[in-house]
């Protein structure tokens, strides 16, 4: 019995990605980071889907040569999504992140690292309690060379039996991207003493840094 209720208790606090609180929907918070302002248009363009994207968004946030991540929808044919209908997961969009980087700091093979070391790239659909199609492992390519690299590294991966499945990752190309409502952009650093961001961010975020220390930003 006690098993059974510490799984549930567990399973409580990952589905907190999906069910947002109501408060947090009616409020308009505004991305406070200075990342906001950034000057973008030298920037190179990357997009990831790895599940709940307040956690990847605080990853890829802290990564030096990273200037600007946005949380956002892809992948699916609704426009201008809400989260709500996200959600259902019949719209056909995924959750994801949307980096600018500077090349000259960290190369899309960096990234793809990061994206491959900092979920489950082998569950279909699935991260952890969050089930579904909007929560699939996913990289949205913007030219030829992302898409290039994206392919190679996976065949490695499975080639080289870092994973105990075949890897189901998405690669496919960007088409359009949505924004996610304000509440969702920097969640982490917004709301860090909330349950989820205690229980399942901040062990995620501590494990990632030890792995990635060399490549954070100072």
């Amino acid at each position: 019995m006690i098993m059974r209720a510490l799984n549930l208790f567990f399973c409580f606090l990952l589905v907190a990605c999906q069910t947002s609180n109501s408060q947090e929907q009616n409020e308009t918070k505004q991305i406070s980071m200075d990342e906001t302002n950034v000057d973008v248009s030298n920037l190179s363009l990357a997009t990831f889907g790895s599940g709940c994207f307040w956690c990847t968004e605080a990853v890829f946030q802290s990564l030096e040569g990273v200037a600007k991540v946005v949380s956002g929808y892809s992948g699916g044919s609704v426009k201008n999504p809400s989260y709500k209908e996200v959600t259902t997961g019949r719209t056909g969009h995924a959750e994801v992140t949307q980096l600018y980087y500077d090349p000259a700091f960290i190369s899309y093979e960096e990234l793809l690292e990061v994206f491959w070391q900092t979920h489950d790239p082998t569950t279909l659909n699935r991260q952890g309690a969050d089930v579904g199609t909007q929560y699939r492992s996913a990289i949205f390519f913007h030219d030829e060379g992302q898409k290039n690299l994206a392919i190679e590294y996976k065949q490695k991966l499975d080639a080289s039996g870092a994973f105990n499945s075949p890897i189901v990752t998405e690669v496919t190309a960007f088409e359009t991207f949505y924004p996610a409502e304000d509440y969702h952009q920097n969640y982490y650093e917004q709301n860090g003493s909330q349950p989820y961001c205690n229980m399942v961010i901040r062990p995620k975020m501590e494990k990632f840094k030890k792995a990635f220390a060399s490549k954070l930003k100072k």
